[in-house]
């Protein structure tokens, strides 16, 4: 704390001014209307309201400078000992001047008034009691009686100083842990929200980018057959379009959840999330050059463990179709084990010198399915032969309880 804040302590304000300015009107009308009323007095009345005056007077100040209205009242309490041989009315003000002192003045600043006090417990009673060395007792009793009215209220000062310290600093401590919390609050969604983006666009991906493999091929397909067998390229163009219904409807869906208000009773509609069950179908969708094959028995599965096997092996389809060339062939292996379930996509294509080429969307998406699930992905060209390889392994124990949410 710096000089300037303990000789004016802040946070006094406008209404503080006003309710100590009433404080020392008060106390400096109490003490000056006994001699305005005519009480007689050894000294002139008008040199007895000034001095009585300046005692009480610096009550103004006991919240914006203390220690200013300890000097001021200090010195005028000199000058009251000089020129007057008996106790004034203003002394009421001191036990109000030592609770200001230890209220608002800081650290050992405070026990000046204690110096200040003991000073003046002794030298009053000795200038106002004539012959007061004769009875030591009634001396030692009148300055103790004067003594406590400076330590009296110099404790409740200290005390009231200390209860508001420590409520400030609990109030510190809550606004402070309020804070973090909000800041956690914040960080936290917004986690909350790169997560969900980052499942939507896995999602949107996995869809879109299939559907639009399966649709190039087969438009590819048809064109090529369109003036050899006309037949061929007819059923070309109805997978096109049934395969574009399916995903504008998928989109659509999507959208909706998007859209849709948790507090509206009409929810949208969901639909099932894709299984295990569906990879034969998903195989024979994506083209004739695809083949499953699967080993071992079958069992049941979590929703998320499930979805993630699937998303893998129709985005490894769908790089096979993007990538591998028109006469390249695919084998997907479907592998159950007590232990782990694997799926492992061969294809025997062209390939591309970068797995990441386009952005790496789909490599990416897989990567983070997997390893959310506590599964291993190696992805890359095959060692020695033609081709691209994705195996993707997740464990069954662990993901009974994994939560999913509901696919649009």
């Amino acid at each position: 704390m710096s000089m300037v804040d303990v000789v004016f302590p802040p946070g006094a304000s406008q209404r503080d001014w006003v309710s100590d300015g009433i404080l020392a009107v008060s106390l400096t009308l109490v003490s000056i209307v006994p001699y305005l009323v005519g009480l007689e007095q050894p000294i002139e009345y008008s040199a007895l309201v000034a001095l009585s005056a300046s005692f009480t007077l610096p009550l103004v100040l006991r919240r914006h400078a203390p220690l200013a209205m300890l000097a001021l009242s200090t010195l005028a309490g000199i000058f009251q000992l000089i020129l007057v041989p008996v106790p004034t009315v203003s002394l009421v003000a001191v036990p109000v001047i030592a609770y200001s002192i230890a209220r608002w003045v800081p650290g050992s600043l405070a026990r000046s008034v204690l110096v200040v006090g003991a000073f003046a417990s002794v030298l009053g009673p000795m200038r106002w009691v004539p012959g007061s060395d004769t009875n030591p007792s009634a001396d030692i009793l009148f300055w103790g009686a004067c003594l406590g009215a400076v330590l009296t209220p110099y404790a409740i000062g200290r005390r009231t100083r200390e209860v508001a310290e420590a409520r400030a600093h609990q109030v510190q401590t809550a606004e402070e842990r309020y804070t973090l919390l909000l800041a956690e609050r914040e960080q936290q969604t917004k986690l909350a929200e790169a997560s969900t983006r980052a499942m939507i666009a896995r999602e949107l991906h996995d869809i879109v980018a299939h559907s639009l493999s399966v649709m190039i091929v087969q438009a590819e397909g048809g064109r090529a057959a369109a003036t050899r067998k006309p037949e061929v390229a007819a059923e070309a163009l109805d997978t096109i379009a049934e395969t574009g219904r399916e995903a504008l409807h998928e989109m659509r869906r999507i959208v909706g959840v998007l859209r849709s208000d948790p507090s509206s009773p009409e929810q949208p509609d969901y639909a099932p999330m894709p299984t295990l069950r569906d990879i034969p179908d998903l195989v024979a969708r994506t083209s004739d050059r695809a083949r499953l094959v699967v080993h071992g028995t079958a069992f049941p599965v979590t929703q998320a463990l499930a979805l993630t096997l699937y998303r893998v092996a129709q985005e490894a389809l769908t790089n096979f179709l993007k990538h591998a060339g028109p006469d390249a062939h695919a084998t997907v292996t479907l592998t159950w084990s007590s232990g782990a379930i694997t799926v492992d996509v061969i294809d025997d294509g062209e390939g591309i010198e970068n797995p990441t080429d386009g952005g790496g969307n789909g490599l990416r998406g897989m990567y983070e399915r997997v390893t959310s699930m506590g599964g291993t992905l190696t992805a890359g060209p095959r060692a020695g032969r033609p081709g691209f390889r994705v195996t993707a392994t997740i464990p069954v124990h662990g993901n009974a309880n994994r939560p999913l949410p509901r696919r649009s």
